[in-house]
């Protein structure tokens, strides 16, 4: 857009998770804060202070401790292209623990990785060997 500035964040898709957003939504996945992560979609913004993240988990499959919770469609589980999960885990204003899975293209993935890390401090834990290698 002409004379307009573009909102910071990559684009991801929300896939399943606590927010009280419409799963297949996309998502802007921001961490250009050096103290707050923020999710932008069409009508709602989330922010979660880097402190409280307590989980950060990629792979090629979502993570079956949070398939349960988050409602994925079995179809999804059982793709056989390759697709990049991101799984964010997090204590809410009210001590509540919350979690977004989050679909994220192969070309993004390394960098969000890395400012996750840098700014939580949390190591992600690789949730299967594709990751692995993924990431190194």
């Amino acid at each position: 857009m002409a004379g307009g500035t573009a909102t910071p964040g990559v684009r991801t898709q929300l896939v399943g998770g606590t927010l009280s957003v419409s799963p297949k939504s996309e998502v802007l996945l921001d961490v250009t804060d050096a103290d707050i992560l923020v999710f932008r979609c069409a009508k709602a913004e989330t922010r979660v202070p880097y402190a409280k993240i307590n989980t950060l988990e990629y792979g090629q499959n979502v993570s079956r401790r949070y398939a349960a919770a988050v409602l994925i469609s079995p179809v999804l589980l059982l793709s056989k292209t390759r697709k990049h999960f991101l799984t964010i885990g997090y204590a809410d204003t009210e001590d509540r623990q919350q979690a977004m899975v989050l679909r994220v293209d192969k070309g993004d993935i390394r960098p969000i990785l890395a400012a996750l890390e840098a700014r939580t401090g949390k190591r992600v834990v690789n949730l299967d060997d594709e990751a692995r290698k993924g990431t190194r």
